[in-house]
């Protein structure tokens, strides 16, 4: 992909355009706040959390292309906060001649996890071996060639743990295949990885990175539970995860943070699990325990300012809260000295991102 060959700058004062309202869209708008700029949000739903924090809100459909138009009118850059977004309506505010970051490019490679798998061998960021289903038939042979046991998922929308489902030879493979919609999956072999980490790279219009610390990434029912830093491993494993995330931003032109997921095997090989072309759950540490947290300095590279120091001031371990029991532990966390954050969503429900809280303590 070409490389950038202009810069827009929004300086204080100006306005950011955050196409999604959630959690991410919240912190994000926060964010803004404090370097002087103004944030107008565009979702389907009304009161969303980022609403609240926000200058200006649009509620319309992502595919209302004159609203979206409006909307874009308003703002001096737009950026987004999660990916299911219709990489289209990006496209569609970009024709305008308005500037995306990320660029709409990245989204759509993202959305599609064949593409994205292809994407990722293509530039020597191993992914874990994987195989395209089309149908239920394909299922046995493409086992087979992945060592009898896999993970079945959807090529488009899954998130945490949705849209996918173990899968072994000898399964009932057409039951599995309709549990998902009978949708176009990607097979993916079971590997007995060791750890999970993630690398967050900030990339600047300019081209400029700056990396975060990888965080050790604990997860249970395919949701974030705890990220970690420092996380244990190796300087040699950190160092070839942060070459393996540059690459990726670069190969993308990339701008904004760029989140990418490593499987950490006993030997320390790593393998490509998924990125994501956002601000990432596995970096809300980086809010307490760092000098600049990912959310300004993915609002600082959107907007054309100079990266921010990512060099952590402490050791932090975050909790997601998860559902009406973890939200419920805020007070005596906040009692005991966590940095306690709330997504003011209106209702919960089980298992839903409803906060996080990072515990802090000296760096090691």
């Amino acid at each position: 992909m070409s490389s950038t060959t202009s810069i827009t700058i929004v300086p204080p004062g100006g306005v950011v355009g955050i196409l999604g309202g959630g959690q991410l869209g919240r912190m994000l708008a926060l964010s803004a706040a404090r370097l002087g700029l103004d944030v107008h949000v565009f979702a389907p739903e009304a009161d969303c959390p980022a609403s609240r924090v926000s200058a200006k809100c649009w509620t319309a459909p992502y595919d209302d292309e004159v609203a979206l138009l409006e909307f874009a009118n308003s703002c001096d850059v737009i950026t987004f906060e999660f990916e299911n977004i219709p990489a289209k309506s990006l496209e569609a505010i970009a024709d305008a001649g308005k500037q995306v970051f990320p660029r709409p490019s990245a989204l759509a490679v993202s959305q599609d996890r064949l593409i994205e798998k292809q994407f990722l061998q293509s530039i020597n960021v191993p992914p874990v071996s994987f195989e395209a289903i089309d149908d239920a038939s394909q299922i046995a042979k493409a086992l087979d060639r992945l060592g009898g046991k896999g993970i079945l998922k959807l090529r488009r929308e899954g998130y945490d743990g949705k849209g996918q489902a173990r899968i072994e030879t000898g399964c009932d493979a057409d039951a599995v295949f309709a549990q998902l919609g009978g949708r176009e999956c990607l097979l993916e072999a079971f590997i007995a990885f060791d750890k999970e980490i993630s690398v967050l790279v900030a990339r600047g219009q300019d081209g400029a990175t700056a990396i975060y610390e990888p965080p050790c990434n604990d997860h249970g029912g395919g949701i974030l539970r705890q990220s970690t830093v420092p996380s244990g491993m190796s300087s040699a494993i950190l160092a070839k995860a942060e070459q393996l995330g540059l690459k990726l931003a670069q190969a993308l032109d990339y701008v904004g943070i760029l989140a990418l997921e490593l499987f950490v095997m006993p030997d320390g090989t790593l393998y490509a699990n998924e990125f994501a072309p956002r601000v990432h759950n596995s970096g809300h540490w980086t809010d307490d325990a760092c000098y600049v947290s990912q959310f300004e300095q993915h609002i600082r590279a959107v907007c054309g300012w100079p990266l921010g120091p990512t060099m952590r001031h402490s050791d932090v371990v975050m909790d997601n809260l998860l559902g009406d029991r973890d939200i419920a532990s805020w007070n005596q966390r906040a009692a005991a000295g966590e940095a306690v954050r709330i997504y003011a969503k209106r209702g919960g429900g089980e298992g839903r991102k409803l906060g996080h809280a990072n515990r802090m303590s000296p760096k090691g």
